[in-house]
């Protein structure tokens, strides 16, 4: 019985081969070699003493629909950097999640914070994609890919100069993304077969995290009370989406949970 990741995936690798029939590999990786190295980096944004934050830009999910019916995604990431996030993650999965590389790449234009590029990653052509956008960073996640080919992406993506979240859902994922090599390890408290949340899932893992490799807590935050727990747990840095985009005023919510943070120092 296939999954929402299943159709996701299967989704992505015909976009994949669509984006390969409009600019071969080759091309693109000619593209990439042309382009010089930035000074961003999205690792140094998340290996700080106190917890760092990763906001996230994402008009819909496949559980709750469109989030944002609006959607202006340059005021909000803009809102973002005004209140300090370290990082800001954009969506480009068009079908479920209403993104696009044209969305990321005009919030890359309009920011200075490092980015990641989120997607279902199914082929290594997608990296060079990140890079060619402007990206910093892309989302690798272990239940589309073994660790033998989590190892060659994130070899593929040293060479690049991108840095790698790889996301785990449970012990058998963190124990592959640590055997391939993973610096950033996110687990997401959200379940990509079902979609449904469960927050004590970064609780219950965080100690399957290997010495050297940054945790990421992804999913279930909802304001600075959620900040106590990942705390508590020794999170290096936090992915929160669906709760700024909701929010009247991101830019607060943000701060306040700055400030909750700093507070707890």
């Amino acid at each position: 019985m296939s999954t929402i990741q299943d159709t996701i995936a299967a989704y992505a690798r015909l976009r994949v081969d669509a984006d390969k029939a409009e600019c071969s590999l080759e091309r693109l990786r000619a593209e990439c070699r042309g382009l010089e190295s930035s000074n961003r980096s999205f690792y140094a944004a998340l290996k700080k003493p106190e917890i760092s934050f990763i906001c996230e830009v994402k008009k819909a999910s496949p559980s709750k629909g469109v989030i944002s019916e609006s959607f202006p995604y340059l005021k909000i990431a803009r809102a973002y950097e005004a209140a300090g996030t370290d990082a800001i993650s954009c969506l480009t999965e068009p079908k479920w999640f209403l993104g696009s590389d044209a969305i990321f790449r005009e919030i890359r234009a309009a920011v200075k914070a490092p980015m990641l590029r989120k997607d279902f990653v199914v082929d290594e052509y997608q990296l060079y994609q990140a890079k060619a956008m402007g990206a910093d960073a892309v989302l690798l996640i272990c239940s589309l890919l073994d660790t033998k080919t989590l190892e060659s992406h994130l070899g593929l993506c040293e060479e690049l100069g991108l840095d790698a979240m790889v996301e785990a859902h449970d012990e058998t994922e963190i124990d592959s993304a640590a055997a391939a090599g993973a610096k950033i390890i996110g687990v997401n408290n959200r379940n990509l077969k079902d979609f449904s949340v469960d927050f004590s899932n970064a609780v219950r893992l965080r100690s399957r995290i290997p010495d050297g490799a940054l945790y990421v807590a992804e999913s279930g935050v909802t304001g600075p009370e959620s900040l106590n727990v990942l705390k508590s747990i020794g999170a290096n840095a936090v992915l929160v989406g669906e709760a700024l985009m909701r929010a009247d005023d991101p830019r607060a919510l943000l701060g306040a949970m700055r400030r909750a943070v700093r507070d707890e120092n």
